[in-house]
């Protein structure tokens, strides 16, 4: 891997998430990672630092979404930063069919993933 993001690198992270495999993920990672989930208690959602915490985010977002997968993505670079675009589908533990618009932010050095931020659009029920 280069030093600065790609969106080959990027795409290939799409696979491996919607793939559901968690140690071709966090082989992207740095160990000093930071990922921010859409959702926690905080105005970032639910920041886990380091790569036992990330893979453990990681590892909840497939288990509250058994089903989910990312597509309809789009992929934009510059620099140490990479940008990833997606509809996000799966069904919950309770059976809700979810689907959002979202976008993942990510921070690269030495062609590791440093921080990844997370936003979904969340659709609200009429």
């Amino acid at each position: 891997m280069s030093g600065t993001a790609s969106v080959a690198t990027l795409k290939s992270l799409v696979e491996a998430f919607n793939a559901h495999d968690l140690d071709r993920i966090m082989s992207f990672f740095a160990e000093d990672a930071v990922l921010e989930m859409p959702r926690g208690p905080a105005p970032w959602g639910r920041r886990h630092v380091g790569a036992a915490a990330v893979r453990e985010g990681h590892r909840s977002r497939f288990e509250g979404l058994p089903d989910v997968h990312y597509g309809d993505d789009s992929h934009w670079v510059d620099g140490d930063m990479g940008i990833s675009q997606w509809t996000v589908t799966g069904t919950t533990r309770t059976g809700e069919r979810i689907a959002a618009r979202g976008c993942d932010f990510y921070s690269f050095r030495d062609g590791k993933v440093v921080k990844k931020d997370s936003f979904w659009k969340i659709v609200e029920k009429a």
